[in-house]
């Protein structure tokens, strides 16, 4: 949770992702928050302590572990916004995986698309990770894979995807990938 009050502005972080939304600051926090989150289509508490979910975050659903295709978080690590999966992505479970590739496209800089928590994909998948590569490239960025998953890594080589994007083995290498990639320093600038 980060709320920062300054002597005019407020600003509100999201829990999940790490985008912000800044607004006028009124006399107090509680009053300030609850406007501010009701105003962007934020979820949460109205109040300072949070916690607090960009519109983005709201409409992907909770978090949890171990639910087919659900998304584990969203973070947004300076040049690099990061989507962990968790379960398999399949038809019934893209829609999920597409909104979190949008958001991630929003905040800018590189995506890394971390399938450690997941063993299957389907042609569903692998089309949403080839237009979120797209995307990326669009804009000056780069897409990763992060899998440790025999099965994902031969449908990617099979596939030839591997060609198309990096895939790496384990998240740090990924990370690691991006952030030498010279668009991660020109947006971290």
């Amino acid at each position: 949770m980060a709320v920062v009050l300054d002597d005019h502005l407020v600003t509100l972080t999201c829990d999940n992702c790490g985008d912000t939304v800044a607004g006028p600051r009124t006399h107090s926090a509680a009053e300030v928050v609850w406007p501010l989150v009701s105003e962007h289509g934020w979820s949460g508490s109205p109040l300072a302590d949070g916690p607090h979910r960009c519109a983005h975050c709201t409409q992907l659903g909770p978090a949890a572990a171990g639910v087919p295709g659900g998304i584990l978080g969203i973070e947004h690590l300076g040049a690099v916004t990061v989507v962990t999966v968790a379960g398999d992505v399949d038809v019934d479970t893209g829609e999920t995986l597409g909104m979190a590739l949008g958001h991630a496209a929003d905040m800018g800089g590189h995506v890394l698309v971390d399938l450690g928590g997941t063993d299957l994909v389907d042609s569903t998948a692998l089309g949403l990770l080839v237009r979120a590569h797209r995307a990326a490239a669009d804009r000056g960025a780069q897409l990763c894979v992060a899998s440790t998953s025999p099965l994902i890594r031969q449908v990617l080589r099979v596939t030839r995807l591997d060609e198309v994007f990096p895939v790496a083995d384990t998240r740090a290498d990924a990370l690691a990938r991006l952030q030498r990639h010279p668009a991660a320093a020109d947006a971290a600038e």
